[in-house]
């Protein structure tokens, strides 16, 4: 396939899933997730999709299981759905970089935090100190 195709599908792919995860699957291990990305093979038969769970105290290997058990309902109703003569088998897989991204901004806002409240008892800074 050509590389805009490929990415033309991977765009409808990561849509059309979300849609589907969002609207239509109850399994309550599932809970609230997210399509981060899809990668799309080359020749179109296979994908990856990248999920990532966006409560914090979400069971990955529960998640991951939810996926797996609906894998074959999302095909056939991205069959349905995609004007294509293949739809690309999914593999799923569980991404935590939304739940990183998160952790890395409490740690950075508590390190601004705690320095701005040691600056507190400093005396202030004499500028002409540092100048020669």
């Amino acid at each position: 396939m050509a590389n805009h195709r490929v990415e033309r599908l991977a765009g409808e792919l990561q849509k059309e899933i979300a849609m589907i995860l969002d609207r239509e699957i109850k399994d309550p291990r599932l809970g609230m997730v997210s399509v981060v990305a899809v990668d799309i093979a080359p020749d179109g038969c296979s994908a990856r999709i990248y999920i990532s769970p966006l409560a914090n105290d979400a069971d990955k290997k529960g998640v991951a299981a939810a996926l797996e058990s609906a894998k074959g309902y999302i095909r056939k109703e991205l069959g349905k759905r995609l004007k294509t003569r293949i739809v690309p088998e999914l593999y799923f897989q569980v991404d935590e970089s939304i739940a990183y991204g998160v952790r890395m901004i409490k740690m950075v806002d508590a390190q601004i935090a705690a320095d701005a409240k040691a600056a507190e008892g400093r005396p202030p800074l004499d500028e002409g100190t540092y100048k020669e």
